[in-house]
């Protein structure tokens, strides 16, 4: 049966191409389009038959590679192409960390695109960096369920308990239960150590 297709890019016309892309591979696949992380979150917990994510790394509302972090956490199962103007190098090995497949630079071209989409949806993957001090950091913030996640990126901010409570419309009570949750997880005793363990896997990267 034909999925969904999830194209999270804030520019235009780079959704457009990948959107050309994915229906040539998937002719009969539903695109979906988001131009922020909320947005794309949103569809992706929304679509039942999500068969692949195409997500863009530096869009309003992402912080480093917590996009990435965040759509694996809440669909672990399906395939993320990240794509960027990042370097290559660099940025396909910190994606893979989080959880994606592979990457797509937004250089390349037409045909590149149209295999990496038939790879990742036949469950190819890119093979996953062998890292002794920093592969462990990363499956510690991987186990992080999405709140959690968004409750990392808040203290990330020097958000205060309260204002993070605010932000997801939970309580404060809960917001320091997931702070006790992910001081374990991490193994860190206090929110500073937790901050320096997950910016050591890039998550507070903002820039273009």
């Amino acid at each position: 049966m034909p999925g969904t297709i999830l194209i999270a890019d804030d520019h235009p016309l780079f959704r457009q191409a990948l959107a050309m892309a994915a229906a040539a591979v998937m002719p009969d696949a539903r695109i979906a389009e988001s131009a922020n992380l909320p947005s794309a979150l949103a569809e992706a917990i929304a679509a039942d038959d999500l068969a692949l994510i195409l997500l863009d790394l530096k869009m309003p509302g992402a912080e480093g590679y917590s996009g990435v972090a965040l759509l694996h956490a809440e669909k672990p199962g399906v395939p993320i192409l990240v794509v960027s103007s990042a370097d290559a190098a660099q940025a396909a090995r910190e994606a893979v960390r989080f959880g994606a497949v592979g990457f797509i630079g937004k250089d390349a071209d037409l045909r590149f695109i149209e295999d990496a989409i038939r790879d990742a949806l036949s469950g190819k993957r890119m093979e996953s960096p062998k890292d002794d001090v920093l592969d462990p950091v990363a499956a510690q913030i991987a186990s992080l369920t999405p709140t959690q996640l968004k409750v990392m990126l808040g203290v990330m901010e020097g958000r205060l308990n309260k204002q993070i409570a605010y932000d997801l419309g939970i309580s404060e009570a809960t917001v320091k239960a997931h702070m006790t949750a992910i001081l374990k997880k991490l193994d860190v005793q206090n929110r500073t150590q937790a901050v320096l363990a997950a910016k050591a896997l890039g998550m507070s990267i903002v820039h273009n």
